[in-house]
């Protein structure tokens, strides 16, 4: 049996996960946002929907991004060693998800709604973080490492 190959399938697969939940949360959050925001003060079941979502979301990118981490450091211990390279790719990780929580802590979490468009804006501040971040890692794990 290949480990390597198959560690690396459930590294790949984790990671597009995570991945793959940044994106849908985006989209929803574009779906809702002109029930979120505005002087429309009734903004019905959308915020428990929104947090429901978040709740929900979390839990599936927190599984994609702890088997990602778990098969990378295995990926490291057995067959890759502790390079440069992957050193670089760990730091860039845990570099995301510090930007990324604090963001999310210092914006996301005050908001209340309906807010206003620029307040909602923050969302999409949120998204260029991660996704820029996810670039990053992406770019620099095949085209500079």
């Amino acid at each position: 049996m290949d480990w390597h190959a198959i560690l690396r399938l459930i590294h790949v697969a984790s990671f597009a996960t995570w991945f793959g939940t940044v994106f849908a949360s985006l989209f929803l959050l574009k779906t809702l946002e002109p029930k979120l925001t505005g002087s429309n003060k009734d903004s019905g079941d959308y915020p428990l929907l929104l947090q429901t979502y978040i709740k929900l979301e979390t839990k599936v990118a927190d599984a994609g991004f702890k088997i990602a981490i778990v098969s990378g450091l295995l990926l490291a211990f057995f067959f890759h060693g502790w390079t440069i390279p992957v050193l670089i790719k760990t730091g860039l990780i845990i570099l995301q998800v510090a930007l990324t929580m604090g963001y999310i802590v210092k914006a996301i979490h005050p908001l209340k709604y309906p807010c206003s468009r620029s307040d909602y804006k923050k969302w999409y501040n949120l998204f260029t973080i991660s996704l820029t971040m996810f670039a990053l890692v992406l770019g620099v794990t095949f085209f500079l490492l």
